[in-house]
């Protein structure tokens, strides 16, 4: 059995149907054909932030991009480190 996958269009509009027209959850999640539990998360994930809920695949927060900018740069600084850390122990080792 696969996995169902729901559009941006489709979650956004089952949670106006619970929130703007006031269907209860159950009844909306019956008509949708959608686990109760799951558009009880939708719904809260629309609430806690609307402009930037369900960003799908490909969709970034721009949280999440500066959070991958950075660990690319501490990366990058470790690598320097490790580098300097060798070079270090090798000019060591040659005025012994």
């Amino acid at each position: 059995m696969q996995r169902r996958k729901f559009g941006r269009e489709f979650k956004i509009e089952a949670v106006r149907l619970v929130r703007e027209r006031g269907v209860s959850v159950a009844q909306a999640a019956r008509d949708l054909d959608v686990h109760e539990t799951m558009l009880h998360r939708w719904v809260k994930q629309a609430v806690a932030d609307s402009q930037h809920a369900f960003p799908g695949q490909g969709q970034v927060k721009p949280e999440q991009i500066e959070i991958d900018r950075l660990r690319k740069e501490v990366a990058r600084l470790k690598a320097e480190r490790d580098i300097l850390k060798k070079a270090a122990a090798y000019f060591a080792r040659d005025a012994i």
